[in-house]
C-alpha cells in the first residue's frame, strides 16, 4: 500500500516535471512570435559583423547576414520543439532547458533589434568580457568565502575601498601596478576585519558585512567629496591599464577579440577562475576548504583548524575583490567616482548562487550579466523603441529573474553562514 502511495507521488511529481517547464517554453515561442516575429518588412536582413572595427589584429571573416523574419520563425519553432519534446519526454537538465530559451529569446531579440542595420557582435561580445571582469571577480571571492562557511555580503563595500585607494596610490605613485597592489592590501585588510568579527567575536554575519558596505560607501562618498574631487590631477587621474594582445591567439576570428585582447585584470580573471577552481577540487588545501564548509565538526575532529581555514580564505577572497575593485578605476577610467561599482558586488552574489557556488559556474554566470549590461548600451546605440530606463535596468532585471528562477535548485554549503564554536 506504502509503496504504491510512493509510486503515484513520483509519477505526479514527474509529470508536474515535465508540464510546468514544457508549457513555459511553448508560451515563450509565442511570445517570441508576437513580440519580434509580426510587423516585420519582407526581404529585411540583419548583419552581425563577426570582425571588430578597425581591429587590425585579428583575421577578418565575413559578417554574418540573416533574414529578419526566417530567423525569428526559425528561433521560434526551436522553441516549440524543445517544450514539445519536454511535455512528452521530459528532459532531466533544467540548466539545458534554461540555456535553449535564453539562446532563442535573446537570439531573435538582437537579431529584431538590430533589423535592417549592422551590429558589432564580436565587439558586443568583447564589452560583455570586459563588464563581467568585475562581477566574476565578486563572485568567486563570494566562493572562496562561502565554501569554508563564512557569508560575506561585504563585497560592495570592500570593491569601493579598493577602487578609491588603487587610483589614489596610483595617481600619487605614477604607477599602475603600485594601484593595483594598494587595492589588493585594501581588500585583504578590510576581509580580514569581517574575519576577526565573525570567526574569533561570532558576530552575524550578514550584519558585519552590511556593516563593512555602510561604512565603505560612507567613507569613500566623503573622501570623494572632500580630497579627490577637487584635487582631480594629484589624487584622481591614473590612466588606465591599455590592452595586451597576445601573440598569434589574438587573430583567431571571434575568440581571439573576445579573450585574448584585454587588459591585466581581465587576464587576472580569467587565470584565477583556472586557479581556484583546481585549488577548490584538486587539492588537500580545497579539500579541507569544502570540509569546513559541509561540516566543520567533522573536520575539526580530522585535525582540521578550522578557525585558520576560514580565515585563509576570508582573506584571500578579499584579496579577489580587492582586484575586482581596482578595475572599476585602474582597469576601466582611470578616476574614481561615488558609489560607481552600482551593485556590482550584489551581483556578483548573484552569479556565485546561479553558478552553484562553483569558480566556473560564477564565470558563466558573470557573462550573463555583462551580456545583459553590455546589451543596454547597444541597444541605445541602435536606437531601439523601448524606454532608455528600461534598457538600463537590465542587469537588475536579469538579476532578479535568475534568483527568482534558479535559487531553490542549488545547494550551498552546508555549515554556510554559521558559526563554529569549539568544543
Amino acid at each position: 500500500m506504502a509503496t504504491n502511495l510512493v509510486n503515484k507521488n513520483e509519477k505526479k511529481s514527474n509529470l508536474r516535471t515535465r508540464l510546468v517547464p514544457g508549457i513555459f517554453l511553448i508560451v515563450a515561442g509565442m511570445v517570441i512570435l508576437l513580440l519580434f516575429g509580426v510587423n516585420i518588412q519582407s526581404g529585411q536582413q540583419t548583419t552581425f559583423g563577426l570582425t571588430p572595427l578597425g581591429d587590425t589584429n585579428v583575421i577578418p571573416i565575413p559578417d554574418l547576414v540573416l533574414p529578419v523574419q526566417g530567423a525569428i520563425y526559425i528561433l521560434a519553432l526551436i522553441t516549440f520543439f524543445v517544450g514539445g519534446w519536454q511535455l512528452a519526454r521530459g528532459v532531466r537538465s533544467t540548466t539545458l532547458l534554461i540555456g535553449a530559451v535564453a539562446f532563442c529569446f535573446i537570439a531573435a531579440f538582437l537579431i529584431w533589434a538590430a533589423r535592417g542595420k549592422s551590429m558589432d557582435l564580436v565587439g558586443m561580445m568583447n564589452t560583455s568580457m570586459v563588464r563581467a571582469t568585475p562581477i566574476a571577480l565578486a563572485a568567486l571571492c563570494g566562493v572562496v568565502s562561502e565554501r569554508a562557511g563564512v557569508v560575506n555580503i561585504a563585497l560592495e563595500g570592500i570593491m569601493l575601498m579598493s577602487a578609491l585607494t588603487s587610483v589614489m596610490v596610483a595617481t600619487l605613485s605614477h604607477n599602475l601596478y603600485a594601484g593595483l597592489l594598494a587595492g589588493i592590501l585594501t581588500g585583504m585588510f578590510v576581509a580580514a576585519l569581517h574575519a576577526i568579527l565573525v570567526i574569533q567575536f561570532k558576530v552575524d554575519q550578514i550584519i558585519s558585512g552590511v556593516a563593512i558596505n555602510i561604512i565603505g560607501t560612507g567613507a569613500t562618498s566623503f573622501i570623494s567629496n572632500r580630497y579627490m574631487q577637487t584635487n582631480i590631477d594629484t589624487l584622481n587621474n591614473s590612466g588606465v591599464f591599455s590592452n595586451l594582445p597576445i601573440p598569434l591567439l589574438v587573430k583567431i576570428p571571434i575568440l581571439g577579440p573576445v579573450l585574448f585582447e584585454n587588459n591585466l585584470i581581465v587576464y587576472l580573471m580569467l587565470i584565477l577562475v583556472a586557479v581556484i577552481y583546481v585549488l577548490l577540487f584538486y587539492t588537500p588545501w580545497g579539500l579541507r576548504t569544502r570540509a569546513v564548509g559541509e561540516h566543520p565538526k567533522a573536520a575539526d575532529t580530522l585535525g582540521i583548524n578550522v578557525y585558520l581555514t576560514r580565515y585563509i580564505n576570508v582573506i584571500l577572497g578579499g584579496l579577489i575583490a580587492g582586484i575586482g575593485g581596482s578595475y572599476f578605476t585602474i582597469g576601466s577610467v582611470g578616476r574614481f567616482d561615488q558609489l560607481m561599482t552600482a551593485g556590482k558586488g550584489f551581483i556578483g552574489l548573484a552569479a556565485m548562487i546561479f553558478g552553484n557556488w562553483n569558480p566556473i559556474g560564477a564565470l558563466g554566470s558573470s557573462l550573463i550579466f555583462g551580456f545583459a549590461d553590455s546589451l543596454q548600451v547597444k541597444m541605445q546605440i541602435l536606437q531601439t523603441p523601448i524606454p532608455t530606463e528600461f534598457l538600463q535596468m537590465a542587469p537588475y532585471i536579469v538579476t532578479i529573474v535568475v534568483l527568482a528562477g534558479v535559487v531553490g535548485h542549488v545547494h550551498p554549503p552546508a555549515a554556510d553562514g554559521t558559526a563554529y564554536e569549539k568544543q
